[in-house]
């Protein structure tokens, strides 16, 4: 009977930006061994596969400004299985401690009884990489800012205007439908000229972006067809995309 004993445990484990292949070994391991797997719409579905038959897979998805599964259901949820399951894997897209509620969901298991397990996952800020646009370069930035394009009051974070002050790379999360605001708040301080980009389905197959300046964020956004979800990336950093294209290219023959 012994071996039958449920011991609650909840993984808040990061998926990553999108491609199955850049979650961390431990995030792998653990996805091998859970009893049950509660999962994020922007998590692949494909490292669902890793986890076992036996495993239940439940969605707990947020659609973009669509149906959602309410963040207290998610609290119930991490709490009923964690007691009938046993080990239960939060699985949520990105990193769970970045502009996620994965602090959140460990804090409400520790109330009630459960053990608390953290892993992280690659953020998709850090797929700017595959557009080869550096968040960071000594001669040009030297830092960055993460900002949420949509506060709990649906507003853009009053933090932009402070970025803008530096010469630090300011990346933002969820701002596509901020983009106006994020463009004009940049041309009234007089840096409508900064470099910008802006890349949906970071990592993925499907990867799409649009290089220019913030002040046509909207333009670039319509001409190619850039929705959520996406990270909109400003700064002179942006600006170094164009000179490994060059370099690819090399001298005309």
């Amino acid at each position: 009977m012994e071996n039958n004993k449920i011991y609650p445990e909840l993984f808040v484990l990061g998926a990553g930006p999108g491609d199955p292949e850049l979650i961390t070994v431990k995030g792998y391991k653990v996805l091998q061994q859970a009893d049950v797997i509660l999962y994020d719409n922007l998590a692949n579905k494909e490292l669902l596969a890793i986890a076992s038959d036996d495993c239940e897979k439940v969605y707990v998805g947020k659609q973009p400004y669509g149906a959602y599964t309410p963040q207290d259901t998610i609290h119930e949820m991490i709490k009923h299985y964690a007691f009938t399951k046993g080990k239960v894997v939060r699985l949520k897209g990105g990193d769970p401690f970045i502009f996620g509620r994965g602090f959140e969901e460990i804090m409400y298991a520790r109330a009630n009884g459960i053990k608390t397990h953290f892993i992280p996952g690659i953020t998709s800020m850090q797929a700017s990489g595959f557009e080869d646009i550096p968040l960071t370069h000594r001669l040009m930035s030297e830092g960055v800012w993460m900002i949420t394009g949509t506060k709990k009051d649906g507003k853009l974070s009053d933090d932009l205007r402070l970025a803008m002050q530096s010469n630090a790379t300011v990346v933002i999360y969820m701002g596509m439908k901020q983009i106006n605001t994020i463009a004009n708040t940049y041309i009234e301080q007089e840096k409508g000229s900064t470099p910008a980009a802006i890349i949906q389905h970071a990592s993925l197959p499907n990867q799409k972006s649009a290089i220019g300046l913030v002040k046509d964020l909207q333009l670039m956004a319509l001409e190619n067809q850039l929705t959520y979800p996406a990270i909109i990336i400003i700064g002179e950093v942006v600006s170094l995309h164009k000179q490994l294209i060059t370099s690819n290219t090399g001298p005309e023959q």
